[in-house]
């Protein structure tokens, strides 16, 4: 039985710990260290959890005065808990489209160029799109219908094309109708990335951002403020909508006008009333293109404030006009035609070449306005590849596009010549379009320069490691040096040295960037100029360059085809394998973060629905409590964590402390997306939060320092930490201590130092007290409204005097030695493990 508190005294103000996991993801007893956890809100895709003990901390009288109620925010089913959804990996190219939209240089946002770069990337965005749907077309009605049902050979060993067989006399045999059957395969492609975009849009970017405080009225302009502290920025409802519609629209017309073309090259020369119907169908698509693109280019993202206004104009009449336009076009196309034969490739087939020139001319552009964007960006910034690192992505996005196309189209051409001839079909049909062919040969050169890279990779982790040796034991100087084990210094030295080279991947990027530059330009140029594959084509040179030329050939064909049953294969594993799950789930923890701002089709972003549901609890617990909250975000958490800080109201901020960990804020966002969280923004979040510290490790692949100064307070950086804590043996440690690297910072004691500390400054800034009630306030469940912003200052809190053993967090961690030495653990605050 709980003692009340006595009559007249304050009672101290709550604390709350709110953790947030990183990458991979963890389940709520990981986190809490507790096998009985509850649920407080949430659901099962992502919510909030506690101790059981800890369920209704609020409303004791004893209370937790010194030490946070731990709770653990659960996300990781938003982009891992459904095996359906590593089926995303097929739509790798949209996501990394979409990556590109976000690394614009940090320059302002006020700038022309802005808009330019937009405008740039979703038709890059939109490419892509029709790229999919024109290989989808390659494969049903050029290899299938075209070729292979044209061909007497190849439709009578394949059964299931015996209704559509040139020479069966059928109905359907005539090459329109054939065109018309395959047609659907393309469509359905269309209608399911339209069903995925929508399911998801309405799961994720339909959650809207916790209302703003009045007594908050007082905020920086828009041009002031950071990208991801603007209130419509988590709300891209509006945008996707309009963006969907267009894009479905431009399936529906990339297969409406691969049958028109097909088709009109008949009608020329047969005349009448099929040729001008004909060209008013042409017309009429070429205005639906013109009003597609317009959609795509004409509006962007509303981040000053949440949208959620609809476009009925384009979201809904863009895609009926396109879908009646192929209904006439399915109309047109089957209607007879006497003496008309399917002869070799499906006319139109050279789309493949002039969609890589346009793709390559506006990544061009784009280059130009990135360098443009630049030059203005403040000083400071470390933007990868000097600001043309989205250029860079958007380049690779189209590259492996075409690598996905082509190597569909390279399978399936396979699977049917053989099976349509005793053994010699390889002459059977003419085979996919000669630029993919180009295509699939430079990809083994490619190969061979990212496996060069990785050996010079390789090379100077070795370097590295043999340097870093000697200085390992300076970090330990309680141990005796006589007592050094080789064997371990060279394994700490070496996880230092590997954990460095993620540092190198702006140079892997930009170097696989530019050799695919000039080997797509030198595929498309070949295959122009030739008309012929790369064997043929060189079968007039010297030496072994023939053979040389049908090697590349062969080796890339089956690389590509490699490509895409690697990623079938392993999306249908995941059905079946949760560990499977989890790891492709990783993938998307980092792909996914972004907004849908290019492509709709893209898989969803989970930080639409994660960032609400923080800053929604994060401002419904102070409110009602009126106490102190340490949020605490390893990994890719601590992401969300300063995404969701920065959406809520200063009134709310300042009773708010951030602890990060293992942090990828400037290591790799910092440098990969330097507007939103370049240097800049994240001093501006300084600022907002001063009560911020980041814990890192030199083990640690993926965290680092945020480089932000401290500006009179203590600095927010705190490492790098001891890993391993220990190096030798002892009485109290017999057995050797692992090498943490990028997990498990809870069980460092300066973590738990640092949050104690956090909270003492929280603590000294506040000096409101709440009023002594009969009952401790309801915890907030997921049925509860937000109290109006009135009342928002209405409870006070009363100060909490700082544990007799809490010391200062410079103290707690020694930076001026290079690798700093933890603080002794507090035995009553004992170290939690979270994933």
């Amino acid at each position: 039985m709980h003692a009340a508190p006595r009559p007249g005294r304050p009672r101290p103000a709550p604390a709350l710990e709110l953790l947030v996991h990183g990458v991979g993801g963890a389940t709520p007893h990981d986190m809490l260290d507790d096998p009985r956890t509850v649920r407080v809100t949430g659901d099962g895709t992502a919510g909030i959890h506690r101790r059981a003990d800890d369920a209704d901390a609020e409303e004791r009288a004893d209370g937790h005065p010194a030490q946070p109620v731990p709770e653990a925010y659960c996300w990781s089913n938003l982009t891992s808990g459904n095996g359906a959804r590593a089926l995303w990996l097929i739509l790798l190219p949209f996501m990394i489209a979409n990556l590109a939209y976000w690394m614009r240089p940090a320059a302002p946002r006020a700038h022309p160029a802005q808009r330019l770069y937009s405008v740039l990337v979703r038709l890059i965005a939109l490419s892509l799109t029709v790229l999919l749907v024109a290989a989808a077309c390659e494969v049903a009605l050029d290899l299938v219908a075209w070729q292979c049902a044209g061909a007497a050979g190849c439709a009578r060993n394949t059964s299931w094309l015996a209704f559509l067989a040139a020479d069966g006399d059928g109905w359907w045999s005539t090459p329109g109708r054939r065109l018309v059957v395959a047609s659907l395969l393309p469509v359905l492609l269309t209608a399911l990335l339209w069903g995925l975009s929508r399911r998801t849009w309405s799961a994720y970017e339909s959650a809207p951002p916790p209302p703003l405080a009045p007594a908050a009225a007082r905020v920086p302009a828009v041009e002031d403020r950071p990208p991801l502290s603007l209130p419509g920025f988590w709300y891209g409802r509006r945008l996707v909508g309009r963006l969907r519609a267009a894009h479905t629209s431009a399936g529906l017309l990339t297969v409406a006008s691969a049958v028109q073309f097909a088709v009109a090259g008949y009608d020329r020369r047969l005349g009448g009333w099929p040729e001008d119907a004909g060209r008013l169908l042409a017309a009429a698509t070429a205005l639906c293109w013109c009003l597609t693109v317009f959609v795509v280019v004409h509006r962007g993202r509303s981040e000053e404030h949440p949208d959620d206004r609809s476009d009925r104009a384009a979201t809904q009449a863009l895609p009926w006009a396109a879908v009646g336009l192929l209904a006439l076009t399915a109309v047109h196309a089957a209607w007879d035609r006497p003496g008309w034969t399917s002869t070799e490739h499906l006319p139109g087939t050279a789309f493949f070449a002039v969609c890589a020139v346009v793709q390559g001319l506006l990544i061009a552009a784009l280059a130009a306005v990135a360098l443009l964007l630049h030059r203005r960006a403040p000083a400071g910034h470390r933007s990868v590849l000097h600001g043309l690192g989205g250029a860079a992505v958007a380049l690779l996005a189209c590259a492996l596009g075409g690598v996905l196309s082509g190597g569909v189209a390279q399978r399936v051409a396979e699977w049917l010549a053989p099976a349509s001839s005793e053994g010699a079909g390889a002459g059977l049909i003419a085979g996919p379009p000669v630029v993919l062919t180009w295509q699939a040969a430079v990809i083994p050169l490619l190969v061979v320069a990212v496996a060069l890279f990785a050996l010079v990779s390789a090379a100077r982790v070795w370097r590295a490691r043999r340097r870093l040796i000697p200085e390992v034991m300076t970090g330990y100087p309680e141990e005796d040096p006589e007592r050094e084990v080789p064997s371990r210094t060279e394994r700490i030295a070496g996880t230092v040295a590997r954990a460095s080279l993620t540092d190198s991947a702006p140079a892997l990027v930009g170097s696989v960037a530019v050799l695919t530059l000039l080997l797509g330009a030198g595929a498309v140029l070949g295959a122009v100029l030739s008309g012929l594959p790369p064997g043929q084509a060189a079968g007039g040179a010297p030496g072994p360059l023939p053979a040389l030329g049908q090697l590349a050939q062969g080796i890339g064909s089956w690389l590509m085809g490699a490509l895409v049953i690697v990623l079938i294969t392993t999306g249908r594993r995941a059905y079946r394998d949760a560990g499977a799950r989890r790891t492709i789930g990783i993938l998307w923890d980092v792909g996914t973060f972004w907004p849908r701002a290019a492509h709709p089709f893209a898989p969803p972003c989970y930080a639409e629905r994660a960032v609400p549901d923080l800053s929604w609890r994060i401002s419904s617990w102070t409110e009602l409590t009126g106490g102190r909250l340490v949020l605490s975000g390893h990994s890719q958490g601590s992401v969300l964590a300063a995404a969701a800080v920065w959406q809520l109201d200063p009134v709310t901020r300042n009773r708010v402390a951030l602890l990060t960990y293992g942090s990828p804020l400037e290591r790799l966002y910092g440098r990969w997306f330097p507007a939103c969280f370049g240097p800049t923004a994240l001093r501006a979040l300084h600022r907002e939060v001063d009560c911020w510290r980041n814990l890192w490790r030199a083990t640690d692949p993926i965290g680092g320092p945020v480089r932000v100064p401290g500006g009179g307070g203590p600095d927010v950086d705190c490492g790098p930490l001891k890993d391993p804590l220990q190096y030798g043996r002892s009485l109290r440690h017999p057995l050797h201590a692992p090498i943490l690297g990028h997990g498990d910072y809870q069980l460092d004691p300066a973590f738990g130092a640092e949050r104690r500390d956090l909270l003492v400054r929280l603590t000294e800034r506040d000096d409101r007290v709440v009023p002594t009630q009969p009952a401790g306030p309801r915890l907030p469940s997921g049925n509860d409204r937000l109290p109006s912003g009135n009342d928002v200052g209405e409870v006070s809190a009363a100060p909490v005097p700082a544990p007799a053993d809490a010391t200062d967090s410079q103290g707690a961690i020694d930076t001026t030695g290079g690798r700093g030495g933890p603080v002794s653990a507090d035995p009553a605050d004992p170290p939690r493990t979270a994933g």
